[in-house]
């Protein structure tokens, strides 16, 4: 089913739009557009508030003879809901405002007010400097004072943020250093960790003890005896053993106490040397024949 709104329309080729006859329009058109009121404003007549952005189908017109640096200025007609008479405005494009003109009142707004005060006190003002020449000195006094005390309140401002910068700099500065002292201190610590295990730790990972810092010479005295008597002990032991097993026996030599009393007799007749026949070690005697 084909749509029933026809969008498009036929043209035939010998169509010229030049032929087709021009509108005239008058310059006091009035246009109808949809606005909504731009404040809230009581009508005259009955006395009903109308609020701000209510919306309304309003007349809209150009203003003859009437601009703001090159800029029209249009009015606008809307009509009371109530009582249906009718409103009207019209832009304000010095102020960005708009001005009521007839037909109803604007209603109080605190913030309009200073401003109208503040223009007022202007223009006092300048009728005052245009009529009275000291007074117009007074206040460009005023003013220059005014002015250099804003310029030092910028100097300190910015005095106070470069020293806040060089503060941060500093506190940078500070930062890094002890980061760097830090970083010092862990490799030294690594350093000493490393020569420590070099001194007490052998090459397969064994503990090497550590004396103490106070020797005592006794006691090492005594270590040293008791190491070598260890060391003996185990020396005969060895040779125990290999006697057994080359069948050697110990023999119990009776010569060995006529060989001492054979030593003390060369002694006495001027150092005789006399070779006993038998060696005895540890209370044990060994002969050459044994030997053999």
């Amino acid at each position: 089913m084909s749509e029933r709104k026809v969008i498009n329309k036929y043209f035939p080729p010998d169509f010229d739009p030049a032929n087709i006859p021009k509108r005239k329009i008058t310059k006091d058109l009035i246009h109808t557009v949809r606005l909504m009121t731009p404040f809230s404003m009581r009508c005259n007549t009955c006395g009903e508030y109308i609020y701000k952005r209510k919306k309304f189908n309003a007349r809209k017109e150009k203003v003859d003879n009437e601009n703001y640096l090159g800029i029209s200025i249009f009015r606008f007609y809307i009509k009371c809901p109530v009582c249906s008479a009718t409103i009207s405005f019209k832009t304000d494009p010095k102020n960005t405002d708009y001005v009521a003109e007839e037909g109803a009142e604007r209603n109080f707004e605190p913030w309009r007010d200073d401003q109208f005060l503040a223009e007022e006190l202007k223009r006092e003002m300048e009728l005052e400097e245009n009529s009275n020449p000291m007074k117009a000195l007074e206040n460009r006094t005023l003013e220059s004072k005014r002015e250099m005390d804003i310029l030092d309140g910028l100097d300190e401002i910015r005095t106070k943020n470069s020293a806040l910068e060089r503060t941060s700099d500093a506190q940078e500065i500070l930062l890094n250093k002890l980061l760097k002292k830090k970083e010092q201190l862990a490799k030294l610590e690594e350093e000493e960790d490393a020569y420590i295990k070099n001194l007490f730790y052998s090459e397969d990972g064994g503990f090497v003890r550590r004396l103490p810092d106070e020797i005592d010479a006794h006691a090492l005295i005594k270590e040293k005896v008791i190491e070598s008597k260890e060391l003996t002990s185990t020396s005969l032991s060895t040779k125990r053993k290999a006697a057994e097993t080359l069948g050697i026996r110990r023999k119990k030599n009776p010569a060995v106490i006529k060989n001492e009393e054979t030593e003390t007799l060369a002694v006495d007749k001027k150092k005789v040397n006399i070779i006993p026949s038998s060696i005895s070690i540890l209370g044990n005697t060994y002969s050459s024949s044994d030997s053999e």
